[in-house]
């Protein structure tokens, strides 16, 4: 027995892996977030499968499901959005996991900040513009932030700066970014990213926050700034050049 922790994707039911369909295909018990998990996904799930939401349930009761399907020796299919790597609450669940001698794995999936990236049709990483991408989130209402990880901080290295969680404090996070940005810094806001509902405001961090508002949007937002958002006649990439493809051993190599 073991229980599969797998990426559900941003929202489209079909920005899941293949790996992800097959599990989900096999596995008698889904437990899943129904407040994010579109529900199209769980029609992968085998006929007769036992589908178990658990957007209200707390942790305690959440591993109670996963120890007496260990127990009845059924696989569990564990969705949660997004990818497993960011804000999954996967870390918890899998100690206490171990700590019952459970096994799991975990299945990758698409971030909402991917999608949000693509839903805008821009790299988050532009030659001699932006080379480093810096995922965070808003700490109100959450968990606390580390020391060291204030987004003043993390704003100060000018990077793409990619925001998880914050669209309901928009005004309070441009006032922020702006000081190290600047007001004209190209910034915007992707809610739903991938879903029919999906809602695209662009702009500059000086109009970002008031177009946000009017939007009525305040969760389910990723909120992506930094200057490789508006680049142009930025450099070609050294990875196709012609340098590149005429020194010795070519393009070889991992890209």
């Amino acid at each position: 027995m073991t229980v599969h922790f797998i990426g559900a994707g941003p929202g489209a039911p079909d920005l899941i892996t293949l790996r992800a369909q097959a599990l989900i295909a096999r596995c008698p018990i889904c437990l899943y977030a129904g407040a994010l998990v579109p529900a199209a996904v769980l029609e992968h799930c085998p006929s007769g499968a036992e589908l178990i939401d658990s957007q209200h349930l707390d942790l305690d009761a959440i591993v109670a499901v996963c120890a007496e399907a260990h127990a009845d020796g059924r696989d569990v299919a564990r969705l949660q959005s997004g990818d497993l790597s960011i804000y999954s609450a996967v870390a918890e669940q899998a100690r206490r996991l171990d700590a019952l001698g459970i096994p799991w794995d975990m299945t990758p999936g698409v971030s909402a900040y991917a999608a949000s990236a693509a839903a805008l049709g821009r790299e988050l990483t532009v030659p001699e513009v932006a080379q480093t991408v810096i995922l965070t989130r808003h700490s109100a209402r959450a968990s606390k932030l580390p020391a060291g990880e204030q987004l003043a901080g993390l704003a100060a290295h000018g990077a793409t700066l990619v925001i998880h969680l914050g669209a309901q404090a928009i005004a309070e996070i441009c006032a922020t970014l702006t000081a190290h940005y600047g007001p004209d810094c190209p910034a915007a806001v992707v809610a739903h990213a991938s879903r029919p509902e999906q809602q695209i405001i662009r702009g500059s961090l000086a109009t970002l926050a008031a177009a946000t508002t009017a939007a009525g949007i305040r969760r389910s937002a990723t909120i992506i700034v930094g200057p490789a958002l508006g680049a142009e006649g930025f450099a070609d990439s050294h990875l196709y050049s012609a340098a590149r493809q005429s020194a010795p051993g070519g393009v070889a190599g991992p890209e």
